[in-house]
């Protein structure tokens, strides 16, 4: 997150097609003592929402259900927009999850999660950190037990929960005493090894998503987030 963004609040565009949701988006907002967050635009449609005031949005939450309609099938276009997108859902199933997950988005909250952990899940997705809400952590840990699992080596599992955690690859490799290309080696060779086995992790999240699956890192891991980092960019 760039430094402007330190000095106000992170800005949140909704696509929500129901008032009653809409409504008490606006009022867990307005309840927070802290301010972390303010809606610009809100609406119905992607489109609504994003040819106005939304289109600068730090974060955008996006029903996954609109008007009858599955939206998942926008978020990669969304995504490769550069827009982080939090897909919020009715839905808490790991196929769901996973599927959005898969799909670009940065992270995945249900309509029945708190106002806390959904205003702590905006925030950490306007720093590009990863956070799990317990909903998606139950979601996630309930994986099949005869499902294929890759075989990490120490060192891949230990810069792996780093980078998770928050920190650069740079930052994770002089905690690691390695350099940076070998801590990008280790991620790589941590997504070829999930691909090996049928269950591909292309992004960030879902390699985080697959690594909480097989028990390699706890949600409590990521949820008691501290950054040993210094601000800038994770990469």
């Amino acid at each position: 997150m760039d430094r402007e963004r330190l000095d106000r609040p992170v800005r949140l565009a909704v696509v929500e097609d129901l008032p009653v949701v809409l409504e008490g988006m606006r009022s867990w907002v307005a309840a927070d003592p802290l301010k972390r967050v303010e809606i610009i635009a809100s609406g119905d449609t992607l489109e609504a929402v994003l040819d106005g005031p939304g289109a600068d949005a730090d974060v955008l939450l996006l029903d996954l259900e609109l008007n009858g309609v599955l939206m998942i099938g926008r978020i990669p276009e969304l995504c490769a927009q550069g827009r982080r997108v939090v897909v919020y859902s009715v839905h808490e199933d790991e196929e769901t999850v996973l599927n959005v997950l898969k799909a670009g988005a940065a992270t995945f909250i249900t309509k029945g999660e708190s106002a806390e952990h959904c205003l702590e899940t905006i925030v950490a997705v306007a720093w590009d950190r990863p956070y799990v809400t317990p909903t998606m952590a139950g979601a996630l840990v309930v994986a099949d037990a005869g499902t294929a699992r890759p075989m990490l080596s120490a060192r891949e599992r230990e810069a792996l929960l780093l980078w998770f955690q928050g920190m650069n690859k740079q930052s994770v490799a002089t905690r690691m005493g390695i350099t940076e290309a070998t801590v990008k080696q280790y991620i790589e060779r941590a997504r070829i090894k999930y691909a090996s086995t049928g269950r591909a992790a292309p992004t960030k999240t879902t390699l985080l998503a697959r690594a909480i699956q097989d028990g390699l890192i706890t949600p409590d891991d990521i949820i008691e987030y501290q950054s040993f980092a210094a601000d800038g960019p994770q990469n």
